[in-house]
């Protein structure tokens, strides 16, 4: 697939050239407010490239702020849930709500946080057929009630987590996660933001 750079003194933006990174206004990184141009300077220094979610969701500075610190809030926690645990609920609830970046994008991460190259697939296509704790499958299980029936949710399915070991904090992240990804899937997918190539062989093989 064919890949142009856009480079300027502080960014370094790859794009597939046949697929534009949003259906929508993708703003001048350098134009951006100082907050947000450090972020996504961070974000790059770190991973080596800029994510798009971050270019797409850039034209609405309030909105970015908002996302990010409550992906963050989420998902950057070193209390209740591994950090792998929250990638494998959002792996697995991104592939219910077929979004092919949040699949591609946390599949990416899910196998480094995991140390595991095959979880993300698994997790992906059928998370009941993936190589789980019964732990995990108690997790997933409320995870996929949330995405897809929250309104049948009830007291048996609180039970069942507390007998798999889950604190009230890991439930409510668990659904906050699902919860979340589950309106990042729906703005991803109605704005047409496609994975950056990166994502799709980062831990592939084992280190």
């Amino acid at each position: 697939m064919s890949i142009t750079s856009a480079v300027n003194v502080n960014f370094k933006v790859t794009t597939v050239t046949d697929q534009p990174i949003s259906r929508f206004a993708v703003p001048d990184l350098s134009a951006l407010p100082a907050d947000m141009q450090d972020m996504i300077r961070t974000v790059q220094e770190k991973s080596g490239f800029v994510p798009n979610i971050f270019l797409a969701l850039a034209h609405r500075p309030a909105e970015f702020r908002a996302f990010f610190a409550y992906h963050d809030a989420l998902m950057e926690k070193d209390e209740g849930l591994s950090k792998a645990e929250r990638e494998l609920i959002v792996v697995a609830t991104s592939g219910l709500n077929r979004c092919q970046y949040c699949v591609v994008a946390h599949g990416a991460i899910l196998r480094i946080r995991a140390k595991n190259p095959l979880i993300a697939d698994q997790a992906a296509v059928n998370w009941r057929k993936a190589d789980l704790t019964d732990r995990q499958r108690a997790m997933l299980d409320y995870a996929e009630k949330v995405t897809l029936r929250a309104d049948e949710i009830g007291d048996a399915d609180h039970r069942a987590l507390a007998q798999a070991g889950f604190t009230p904090d890991e439930i409510w992240d668990i659904a906050a996660i699902a919860a979340f990804f589950g309106m990042s899937n729906r703005l991803v997918n109605a704005s047409d933001i496609p994975p950056n190539e990166e994502f799709y062989l980062l831990g592939r093989l084992p280190r």
